[in-house]
């Protein structure tokens, strides 16, 4: 007997979720795993409708879509770990109990790198509010080396996790600090920007920590990007409430001063803080969200990556995450996808 003949439509998985039925929903996306490829694409085009439209409906099937993220077709795991993504970016708690899953395609060195990418990122998503769960050794470890590879696109997923990580719970890069000072001066503006926010994270915390890092740090305030400038100020400023300018190169120390006058109030405000945490010494701020706090951090983050994002002039591809170009046919060059 055919077996098509008895598998649910993609129609009747679309009415099973804006219904809110999931037990039924699973029983439909599980009877999609023997499916031809384009109905397997199709059931995942749905769960990313209903996800966009209705946060938090898909979460309870993540167990379910484990055959997706381990699929033979390559498109299939890619486009089930965008998936994922966007479920971690607002209902973190949902992706919990499928973590193995996402360590699991992070580890994996045959695995398509955007698919790595993509479980990066969602981990990252997670540790935010998780970072006991999510930052053990070994998958901070996979992050870090990963910022080896030569694709930006995918370094960038690799540095936006650590990030998180690290505004999750800086403890758990403390260790890791010379690692991640070695690409500062990488040539992807983002992937300075979260490394730079990674350590003024672990600054907050444990400002001797930076110490080895002063000059890396330093070299920093004259990036070329205004949001780099800045967080390095930030961590320099961290960093200088060990030992007051002792701790600080003096060419950083004059560096700071004249960027009290930059053109970008993210670069001055940083600055002057930077300027006066060194000058206080361990004294704290009493502001609890403003510079040079986690808190602080986490509310400029976002705000900050999508002006860098803007400045940079160009789309990313939504299949690969491929820089797009400024003119042709609406296709992706990588990967061949429309957009």
């Amino acid at each position: 007997m055919d077996e098509s003949s008895h598998r649910p439509s993609v129609e009747r998985l679309a009415e099973l979720l804006d219904s809110g039925e999931h037990d039924g929903a699973i029983a439909c996306l599980e009877r999609f795993e023997t499916a031809p490829t384009e109905e397997r694409k199709a059931a995942l085009d749905v769960l990313r409708r209903v996800e966009s439209e209705t946060p938090g409906v898909v979460g309870p099937l993540l167990p379910a879509l484990s055959p997706f993220v381990t699929d033979g077709e390559r498109s299939i795991r890619l486009t089930t770990a965008k998936l994922f993504v966007a479920v971690a970016e607002r209902d973190p708690d949902a992706v919990v109990p499928v973590l193995p899953i996402l360590t699991d395609r992070l580890a994996d060195e045959d695995e398509f790198y955007f698919v790595r990418a993509r479980a990066a990122e969602a981990l990252g998503n997670v540790a935010l509010d998780h970072p006991d769960a999510v930052a053990s050794p070994e998958v901070v470890a996979e992050l870090q080396i990963g910022l080896s590879f030569d694709e930006p696109e995918v370094k960038e997923k690799l540095a936006k996790a650590l990030g998180d990580i690290a505004l999750g719970d800086p403890d758990r890069l403390d260790h890791r600090v010379s690692n991640l000072a070695e690409h500062l001066d990488d040539g992807d503006e983002l992937v300075r920007y979260y490394l730079c926010t990674a350590l003024a994270a672990v600054g907050c915390v444990s400002p001797a920590a930076l110490g080895a890092e002063a000059d890396a740090l330093a070299a920093r305030l004259d990036d070329e990007n205004h949001h780099v400038r800045g967080r390095a100020a930030e961590a320099v400023g961290l960093l200088g409430r060990v030992d007051g300018d002792d701790s600080v190169p003096p060419e950083a120390m004059e560096r700071l001063r004249e960027s009290r006058e930059d053109e970008s109030s993210f670069v001055r405000d940083r600055a002057r803080f930077a300027l006066d945490a060194i000058d206080e010494g361990d004294r704290e701020s009493g502001d609890d969200d403003g510079e040079g706090t986690l808190a602080g951090l986490r509310a400029t983050t976002d705000e900050a990556v999508e002006e860098i994002t803007a400045e940079d002039g160009t789309g990313v591809c939504p299949s690969c995450g491929h820089s797009l170009p400024d003119v042709g046919p609406p296709m992706c060059p990588r990967c061949g996808s429309p957009y």
